[in-house]
């Protein structure tokens, strides 16, 4: 089993920046698809952004240019910088880690853009 945890989350006023981490409990040096999907109330769950192939990225259309997905293998931890937050940016942010088959997921940790 794996554990992850997110933490960075809160209330930022519109054009302002979170960091968000995703602590992971194994190395995640071989892990083949690591990121970040969100949910916001009443809609379905979405890919924000990923890693895969170890150095590939991938984003939504919705956040290229302001968000930033990396990754430290030292640490086994996922970062999500997000930059020019829009209200539209609120929801429950999630990590996951897909080493084969299996997909793990964090708790979720909630991200309100809101003057």
């Amino acid at each position: 089993q794996v554990q992850l945890v997110e933490s960075g989350g809160g209330l930022v006023q519109p054009g302002g920046s979170l960091r968000l981490s995703c602590a992971v409990s194994r190395s995640i040096l071989s892990v083949n698809s690591v990121g970040w999907y969100r949910q916001a109330p009443g809609k379905e769950r979405m890919l924000v952004a990923r890693i895969i192939h170890s150095a590939v990225t991938d984003y939504a259309d919705s956040v290229k240019g302001r968000f930033t997905i990396s990754r430290d293998n030292a640490k086994n931890t996922l970062y999500l910088q997000m930059n020019s937050l829009e209200p539209e940016d609120t929801a429950v942010y999630y990590c996951y880690v897909r080493p084969s088959d299996s997909t793990f997921w964090g708790q979720g940790t909630q991200v309100t853009v809101s003057s």
